[in-house]
């Protein structure tokens, strides 16, 4: 997966197409990210001893890894990752566009 937490991302497809985010957490088993402020959806929560105060809760929802794509902030767009090794061994992440190494 080419998408690390804590990137920025846009989404390329789905009802929060356009949007931009962070990436809060990310589930390798499945595919998944979770994005701030992206695919929202409500959840009614009872109030236990943890949550004093029940009600409706919003809250993001994991979105497919292969909707989301890195957003290259130089170059104010989407782009793709490709990986690069540079002299001294060490495995990169470089964005396609602008040719910028991210980590």
């Amino acid at each position: 997966m080419d998408i690390k937490k804590g990137d920025t991302v846009i989404v390329i497809s789905g009802k929060d197409r356009g949007k931009k985010g962070k990436v809060l957490q990310i589930n390798k088993a499945d595919n998944r990210v979770i994005v701030e402020g992206v695919n929202m959806v409500t959840k009614h929560q009872k109030p236990t001893q943890k949550v004093q105060q029940g009600g409706i809760i919003h809250q993001e929802a994991p979105v497919h890894v292969s909707n989301v794509m890195y957003y290259d902030s130089k170059v104010k767009k989407g782009t793709r990752i490709k990986h690069q090794i540079l002299d001294n061994g060490k495995k990169v992440r470089v964005s396609v566009k602008s040719g910028e190494t991210l980590d």
